[in-house]
């Protein structure tokens, strides 16, 4: 016979326990009676339902039943009746849930649950692809902070105080700086240059890094600005390096990054930590140097900066073992921006930094 909740007219200890005994007698023949999960739920509902559940009726019938003097022994025992049953009906759910047999366990037939990968960003692959080509020529990686000191950014690099870089409206500056001296003031970094100063004050010469990362410039967003972009560096420095081995160095990684066929001119520029400077053409990949939309008809492509370390900036790191009569160097840098725009003929910078799913999943 299914368990019915009594109505007590005796309230005494002695009628309560027994009450409670036969509740616990049912409850456990109900409870290994319960088999799978339509048991469980059944089991769980039978016992715990709000309206008319078995613990429903000892409120009704016993608890609310009880004459003044007796409820507080009656809401003890009706409490142990709750925490037995929500322990029984757990148990059972358990039971209900597991499988009915070690071999359901793991079927090791079924093909394993990946988590869907996802696709590089153009920019991050052009940033390897770039730091991988150096890396093969035998040059380390250096990375530094964001947020840079006037110093590193400007001063040690041979940018002088009224050097319009410095202006509001091509950097970005932290605000709250103007109590600070002039060189502790706080930037974006505006290139990966410091990198190059903070790796000299850490290693003596001789010197070869490559610096990719982030920078930050007052620009305004439009299809060929942002004011957030990454940057590639270079620094090669030791004894007796010349222009020669720019050169080389430069043609080898575009004949890597773009093709044994593309070639390389350099003709006159100027940057305040180089002297002398260049900037460094690489002949149209698209059309062969014959003239096309990319390369506006010119049959070449500018792509890079670069030039041979202005003695100046070694004057700031000579007591760390860069005497400019001793050593000499060559730093180059180079937008990967610019660069995955060109390699997946993307015509707007700000494609790369909208997020847009649909745009991006072109690239997987």
């Amino acid at each position: 016979m299914p368990y019915n909740v009594p109505k007590l007219t005796d309230f005494s200890p002695a009628a309560l326990d027994a009450a409670v005994a036969a509740l616990f007698s049912a409850l456990a023949e109900e409870s290994a009676a319960a088999k799978g999960e339509d048991g469980a739920k059944a089991f769980r509902d039978r016992w715990m339902a709000r309206k008319n559940g078995i613990l429903a009726q000892l409120n009704k019938l016993w608890l609310q039943a009880a004459p003044a003097k007796a409820k507080r022994e009656v809401g003890r025992r009706v409490n142990e009746a709750k925490a037995r049953v929500e322990t029984e009906v757990r148990s059972v759910q358990a039971r209900g849930s597991a499988p009915s047999s070690p071999e359901q366990r793991l079927d090791v037939t079924l093909p394993g649950i990946r988590r869907p990968l996802g696709a590089e960003h153009p920019v991050l692959r052009a940033l390897d692809e770039i730091v991988g080509v150096f890396k093969a020529m035998g040059y380390s990686v250096e990375e530094g902070p964001e947020i840079e000191t006037d110093y590193y950014n400007f001063e040690a690099l041979n940018f002088p105080p009224n050097h319009p870089a410095r202006d509001t409206q091509d950097t970005i500056f932290i605000a709250g700086q103007e109590a600070k001296p002039l060189r502790d003031r706080l930037l974006l970094r505006t290139h990966t240059s410091p990198v190059q100063i903070r790796t000299m004050q850490k290693y003596p010469p001789p010197v070869r890094v490559v610096c990719p990362g982030k920078v930050h410039r007052h620009d305004t967003p439009d299809a060929s600005h942002s004011p957030l972009f990454h940057q590639v560096e270079g620094l090669a420095v030791d004894s007796g390096i010349t222009f020669c081995d720019l050169k080389g160095t430069l043609d080898h990684a575009m004949k890597a990054l773009f093709g044994s066929s593309v070639k390389t001119r350099f003709y006159p520029s100027f940057f305040p930590f180089t002297e002398p400077s260049a900037d460094v053409q690489v002949s149209c990949f698209f059309c062969g140097g014959k003239g096309c939309r990319t390369c506006k008809q010119t049959g070449w492509i500018e792509l890079l900066g670069c030039g041979m370390v202005d003695p100046n900036v070694f004057e700031f790191v000579r007591e760390h073992g860069y005497d400019p009569k001793k050593i000499s160097g060559f730093a180059f840098g180079m937008g990967a921006d610019r660069v995955a725009m060109l390699r997946y003929g993307i015509n707007d910078i700000q494609l790369l930094f909208q997020g847009d799913v649909r745009f991006l999943e072109q690239f997987a």
